[in-house]
């Protein structure tokens, strides 16, 4: 396989993947805009905010690791020509979104008495509370857009996902000024008014993107929406065959990050902000090979329904290939200019010299997090996904978190210890989740082809 082999196919995954990864950047942006308007408020609302987000984001990211399996079952469809199949599979994401909602406002509606076990400020858990009550009355609309992002996805349509998250976006700044602050007559409701913007604006985001799906007039010939029947058990089996592997994946990373933050609040509050701001950092470059990574899904996952297996192979190594590549350029702007990034956050010298010295550890973390990345979505265009949350919870929990513990704080290695930790899952996970597209795919290859 030739550069001039993969440079077609790398094109053609950058041309899919670029609208997601703006989407999600805009997506995150939400998060930040909302714990900096917080910040000019009172530093209750903000611990508040930081307290419900923590709660809700496990659930969220959840979701999103659930539907997404989506994108494979739509793309092998499409490949396949399967039309029927793909109405009615939308239709059972979206009974599925439906009862996942629930679920998650249930949760998130009774979670009161961790926060008294954790001894938090009765006013903060208070006003954590009322943020949260907030934002479960958009679980429902988000989660159904969900669906119906990951259904256009696998169609090969992903500009909407920009369009509606930047528009989102656009309305979380207005809704937080009015409902945080108390403006156009509204009361002052501060943390607990960024919950309701946050509703808001994933009602808004559902319109947008339902909109959107029920006017398209090339899905019309999937009867997306004309046809309403009983859920089957055939549909909704297959997502969650699916798609709880892969939330499952999602989880497992992301409480990593989670318990090696908790760990760096052992090392003092200096440690923290500065392993906030280098995390902050690397998360939003991750947003690159995420978004790339569900384009490799779709381009794989559509051969696979079509199937060539040849160019699926292609497609995967070409995904794999791009991400590589812009993970090495990220490493080097990391290492080449660490301590003007940092200063975009802070002035604080000494949060300046250990944020700069983590990042020098993230531009390592790069290229293993962009081959992991890019291999689960390799994967998920197989419709495998079991097997890569075994890895996930072998690579993370088994080898990330405790040789991080025990470098950083056992063996007093400090946060570049914790964070030797983070680089040795992750890389674990690049070389299995590689190995595992190599070994799959080139077993469907025929012999004569191989």
């Amino acid at each position: 396989m030739t550069l001039k082999q993969l440079l077609p196919e790398a094109k053609a995954v950058s041309l899919l993947g670029a609208p997601i990864i703006a989407g999600q950047i805009a997506q995150m942006s939400m998060g930040f805009v909302d714990t900096i308007m917080a910040g000019n408020l009172s530093p209750d609302d903000l611990a508040a905010i930081a307290i419900g987000s923590s709660f809700i984001n496990p659930i969220f990211v959840f979701s999103i690791g659930l539907l997404m399996a989506l994108n494979p079952i739509i793309a092998q469809h499409m490949g396949a020509r399967r039309i029927d199949e793909i109405g009615r599979t939308v239709r059972h994401a979206l009974y599925l979104s439906v009862g996942l909602a629930f679920i998650s406002m249930i949760l998130i509606r009774n979670v009161g008495w961790t926060m008294g076990l954790l001894g938090i400020n009765q006013h903060v858990q208070d006003l954590a509370q009322g943020y949260m009550n907030a934002m479960s009355w958009g679980f429902l609309p988000i989660i159904s857009y969900l669906a119906l992002r990951f259904f256009n996805e696998g169609m090969s349509v992903t500009k909407p996902t920009m369009w509606f998250a930047l528009l989102g976006l656009v309305f979380n700044i207005c809704g937080n000024y009015v409902f945080m602050y108390g403006k156009l007559g509204f009361p002052k409701l501060g943390a607990v008014g960024t919950g309701w913007a946050s509703a808001l604006v994933a009602w808004i985001m559902f319109l947008g993107m339902f909109l959107f799906t029920y006017m398209n007039k090339p899905y019309k010939r999937f009867e997306l929406f004309s046809t309403i029947k009983k859920p089957e058990w055939k549909y909704i089996k297959e997502i969650l065959h699916i798609g709880v592997p892969n939330g499952l994946s999602a989880f497992m990373e992301v409480s990593m990050f989670a318990l090696v933050a908790l760990f760096m609040g052992m090392l003092g509050t200096n440690v923290v902000a500065g392993h906030q701001i280098a995390i902050n950092i690397g998360s939003i470059i991750f947003m690159i090979p995420l978004g790339f990574s569900s384009a490799i899904s779709v381009r794989v996952g559509t051969y696979i329904g079509k199937n060539d297996i040849i160019q699926a192979r292609l497609a995967g190594y070409a995904g794999i290939f791009l991400c590589v590549l812009i993970a090495v350029v990220m490493a080097t702007m990391l290492v080449s200019i660490p301590e003007l990034l940092v200063s975009i956050y802070t002035n604080d010298a000494v949060v300046i010299e250990i944020a700069a010295s983590l990042l020098l550890m993230a531009a390592i973390f790069q290229v293993s997090d962009g081959l992991q990345v890019s291999g689960a979505g390799a994967l998920r265009g197989l419709k495998d996904t079991t097997i890569p949350m075994i890895v996930n919870f072998i690579s993370y929990w088994l080898i990330g978190l405790p040789s991080g513990y025990l470098i950083g704080i056992h063996f007093e290695f400090g946060p570049t210890g914790l964070w030797v930790g983070l680089i040795a899952g992750l890389t674990v996970a690049a070389v299995l989740h590689n190995s595992r597209f190599y070994y799959l795919i080139y077993k469907k290859i025929p012999k004569s082809l191989a």
